[in-house]
């Protein structure tokens, strides 16, 4: 089942399209606080947004710059401000379409269904972890937090990856040293060590203090 998430802070227009794509049997979700979309964007992860211009505190360009960061999920604009400025600024800043308000429901239907279509092979769009506001895509292997890059190296990448999938629960070091050595680098208890105090400066610099916490005698967890 595709994810739709829908960025429109007019009640009526979200609901209204909400209604109509689980109709036919989208899995759809609504933005409620648009202080926070990147939030519910990596909890959420979606197969395609629509996403309007005018928005509380931020507009729709700010968040599709914010998503172009992490994903290359589809974005199709809907907005009344349907001029060609308007129009050109949305596909430079990396939207895929653009619906000009009012719409036929059956238009959009239409034009969503050739997007996701045209997007996806069955392999399913990359997965952004998310935890304190900080974003791993599984995609391109990326940390961002702060609208900043965090440079990883390969090995950094995977301890993050595996600790922020099991979230809440400890990973062991004999486990981590285990996902280490299925991708060919091999690494014994001292190189652990090194490579989760490397990334935890990283992090610490970023601003992510405490983000991974030492269960001594057992591993590693991020809570």
């Amino acid at each position: 089942m595709y994810r739709i998430m829908i960025i429109e802070d007019d009640k009526g227009i979200a609901q209204a399209i909400q209604k109509q794509l689980k109709s036919w049997d989208f899995d759809v979700e609504c933005a409620q606080d648009f202080r926070n979309i990147m939030t519910l964007f990596s909890e959420y992860n979606p197969h395609l947004i629509l996403l309007d211009i005018s928005l509380p505190y931020f507009n729709g360009y700010h968040w599709c710059g914010e998503i172009r960061k992490v994903s290359n999920v589809p974005i199709i604009f809907i907005s009344s401000a349907s001029d060609n400025m308007n129009i050109v600024m949305a596909i430079n800043m990396g939207a895929d379409d653009f619906i000009a308000k009012p719409f036929d429901q059956s238009v959009l239907l239409a034009k969503i269904q050739a997007m996701l279509r045209r997007t996806y092979d069955f392999a399913g769009s990359a997965a952004v972890l998310e935890h304190r506001d900080a974003l791993l895509n599984t995609g391109d292997s990326t940390l961002t937090y702060n609208e900043k890059n965090i440079d990883l190296t390969k090995n950094e990448y995977r301890i993050l990856l595996a600790l922020m999938k099991n979230k809440g629960s400890v990973v062991s070091r004999e486990k981590l040293m285990e996902l280490l050595w299925e991708t060919d680098s091999f690494v014994d208890e001292n190189t652990l060590t090194v490579n989760v105090n490397r990334l935890r400066k990283k992090l610490d610099s970023a601003g992510l203090e405490s983000f991974i916490t030492t269960k001594f005698g057992i591993g590693y967890i991020i809570s």
